[in-house]
């Protein structure tokens, strides 16, 4: 086994572990945290030139967001759920055209899309003393 096969074993052993012992909370936090590197992976991937690992980045930012958007709860959320349901499928209309485009500024768009509902979202458990 070479190293790089060892280290990809390891990091999968690792998140199996996190998500294991995650709470609901925490979930939605590493989904967030995987969009946000996945869309930093492919502006790499942009500046390189390396256009299947751009599309392939891309694609796994849209299914975390895909998996965002189906983790909301319409009925108990609201009009807060449904905003965010709207502005999950720009996001992912948007990240979709990034990748057609290799255009950084839309992947910066989409990041600080994320971080301001991220941010939020870190804001819960001190709000609710969880």
């Amino acid at each position: 086994m070479n190293a790089s096969m060892a280290m990809n074993q390891y990091k999968e052993v690792r998140v199996q572990s996190l998500v294991m012992d995650a709470t609901p909370h925490r979930l939605i936090q590493m989904l967030m945290e995987g969009v946000l590197e996945k869309i930093a992976l492919a502006k790499g991937n942009i500046l390189r030139k390396e256009i299947a690992q751009k599309g392939e980045n891309i694609g796994k930012a849209i299914t975390i967001v895909g998996g965002l958007q189906a983790s909301l709860d319409k009925e108990k959320g609201g009009e807060l759920a449904e905003n965010l349901n709207s502005l999950y499928g720009y996001m992912s209309q948007r990240l979709l055209m990034a990748n057609l485009q290799s255009d950084e500024a839309i992947l910066d768009e989409i990041a600080d899309l994320m971080l301001e509902i991220k941010a939020g979202w870190d804001a819960i458990p001190g709000i609710l003393n969880v």
